[in-house]
Order: C-alpha cells, then sequence, then structure tokens
C-alpha cells in the first residue's frame, strides 16, 4: 500500500505534503514584528491546571562570563551560571523567559556587585511586570595559597554562589553560599591508637577523612562581606583546610595539624557557628557539614543555623551534594 509521507520524500520519490525550507532571505520588519502573537495576551482560559500564582519561574544555569572584584581590588573574569526567577500571577503564563536574560546581558561588562545585582532585579520587577524576583550567580572562585612549610603555591578552587531577592515589598535580601574543603580526623580513633601503642606497643593509624562544610549566610543591609571574608572565617575555625601543592616536609606539617585539631562533625559545626555568630556583617547562617567516613561506608553530616527567629532554619538535607 503506497504511503502518504508528511515531512520527507517517500521511497517512491513522492513529495511530501508539507514542504520544510528556511528562507534565508527573509528579513523581519516592525510590523512583522508587532503582528506576532503574544501569550501574555491570552485569554485567561487558556490556564492549564489550577488557576493559581506561581511562586517561581524562569531560566536555570545560562552561562556567560562575568567579572569580579577580589577582596584586593584585582578584577578576574569568570565563567558564571545563572538562575534568574520571577512570580507569576494567577492570570498569567507564557512568561518570555529571554527578557530574563537579556535583561542580564544588559550589564554584563559591569563588575559584579551587590548594586549590580540589585539592578538586575529591578529591570526583572519592570521588565517582566512581576512581583518578587531572585537570582543567583555561581561560579568556581580561585584563591592562591601557600604550602605548610615547603613555601610552595597553589590554587584553591572554591564553589561560590551569590544570590539576591527583591520582594514585592521591596525588600531586598543578599546571600552568599560557599563550600569549603578541609580534614577531619576522628578523636576517638585517634585515643584508640594511642591506647594501642600505650598497652601493647601496637601501631596504628587514626581515621581522617576530607570532609567539606557548605555556608550559606545572609548579608547585613548595608555590609558587605567578601569571599575571602568568608574563606578566613571557615580556616579559622576548622584550621585543617585540604591542601594544593606539597612536599614531604608539608605532608608532615599536615598530619601535625590534623594532630592539633581532632573534630567530629559536631565539633565542625560548632567551631564554624563561633566564627560566623562573631562577624556583625552577617545577618544570618545556616552551615551543613560532612565527614565522608573511611571508617564507615556511611558518612557523619552536622546541620547548624544562627537561630534567628523567622529566619533560615537546620533543614538542610541534600547532603549527597556535600560530596568532595
Amino acid at each position: 500500500m503506497k504511503k502518504t509521507m508528511y515531512l520527507h520524500r517517500s521511497s517512491r520519490g513522492a513529495s511530501p505534503r508539507v514542504e520544510r525550507a528556511y528562507d534565508t532571505k527573509f528579513k523581519v520588519t516592525p510590523d512583522y514584528r508587532a503582528s506576532l502573537p503574544d501569550m501574555m495576551d491570552a485569554a485567561h482560559n487558556v490556564i492549564q491546571g489550577a488557576h493559581v500564582p506561581v511562586q517561581q519561574v524562569g531560566v536555570h544555569n545560562f552561562k556567560l562570563p562575568l567579572k569580579f572584584r577580589t577582596k584586593q581590588k584585582a578584577i578576574i573574569t569568570l565563567e558564571a551560571k545563572v538562575t534568574g526567577t520571577v512570580s507569576l500571577q494567577a492570570d498569567l503564563k507564557g512568561i518570555n523567559m529571554s527578557r530574563i536574560v537579556r535583561s542580564f546581558y544588559d550589564h554584563k561588562d559591569s563588575v559584579f556587585t551587590a548594586e549590580w545585582m540589585g539592578r538586575i532585579l529591578r529591570s526583572y520587577l519592570k521588565n517582566v511586570e512581576t512581583k518578587d524576583a531572585r537570582l543567583k550567580v555561581r561560579f568556581s572562585y580561585p584563591m592562591l595559597h601557600r604550602s605548610l612549610r615547603s613555601g610552595l603555591e597553589g590554587y584553591q578552587f572554591y564553589d561560590v554562589a551569590f544570590e539576591g531577592i527583591m520582594t514585592r515589598d521591596g525588600e531586598w535580601r543578599r546571600f552568599i553560599h560557599f563550600d569549603f574543603v578541609y580534614s577531619s580526623a576522628c578523636p576517638c580513633s585517634a585515643e584508640l591508637a594511642e591506647h594501642a601503642r600505650d598497652t601493647r606497643e601496637v601501631y596504628g593509624v587514626p581515621h581522617s577523612q576530607r570532609s567539606k562544610a557548605r555556608v550559606l549566610i545572609e548579608e547585613m543591609p548595608g555590609k558587605r562581606v567578601w569571599i575571602e571574608d568568608v574563606h578566613a572565617l571557615c580556616l579559622r575555625a576548622l584550621r585543617t583546610e585540604t591542601q594544593v601543592m606539597v612536599k614531604r616536609e608539608d605532608e608532615q606539617a599536615f598530619a601535625e595539624l590534623n594532630g592539633a585539631h581532632l573534630k567530629f562533625v559536631e565539633d565542625a559545626a560548632r567551631l564554624l557557628y563561633r566564627e560566623f555568630d562573631s562577624d556583625k556583617r552577617v545577618r544570618d547562617f545556616q552551615i551543613a557539614c560532612s565527614h565522608l567516613e573511611s571508617l564507615h561506608s556511611h558518612d557523619a553530616v552536622s546541620v547548624i543555623c544562627k537561630g534567628v527567629q523567622g529566619g533560615l532554619g537546620a533543614n538542610f538535607t541534600d547532603f549527597d551534594s556535600l560530596v568532595c
């Protein structure tokens, strides 16, 4: 039986019912552009599902190079991954996603600052005619560190995100997400190893493991917290950040450093709490820690928050994302 092909030429050589071609000579005129249908003009009855507002709708993971200023005033360009969302009223659909991207590109040559993020959000509120807007910019931030004793230097890279939220009542909130990777040596294992050596002259190796703390802080209005400041607070709290470049003397020093700063996962959370709670530029925080146990087949985890009424809670559960 001879079958009709709609989009492709048949094996018998018959032309398709629908001709497909891209017109390279076609030019868009203002009148043609004005005639294009816009879903924002659609009637209310085309809403599918429940006729309710949507709290967040937008774009995720669009990439572009952005300029960042270090605490030392240097300007560096990094690949950034952006998430931009707005709220949507119950009687609207078909939000123009490209408006979010275009709003971002209008400011792409500026150096990234909190004020810059605020301009983007205000542009959202104006161009998309929404009540709430949210912006999150993720990137890998390099910092040059010196080894413990040999003097070698190497770059450590940190997963960082800046997040801004502008609400319908004009409230402007700024957050920093920061991942810090460190070594955690178990206090119990260290004690047991020393007991074996003392009582039976048996050499044992206490267990330690690569660990990660994820810090989420909200900046106090009018205050500036640099990425370098967040790193310094984490380092002061935990002391045993993993190393980049090492010689034998550095490896020995790292073993000594871990021995001087033994910690359980709950110790890590409390040490971080003390540092961030004492910084008056930090309005609120949430901290999640994961020790990727070398003794067990499971991880040890902890979560702590500042405890601000109505603020960030200790509801972090995405521990799989803390694998390092």
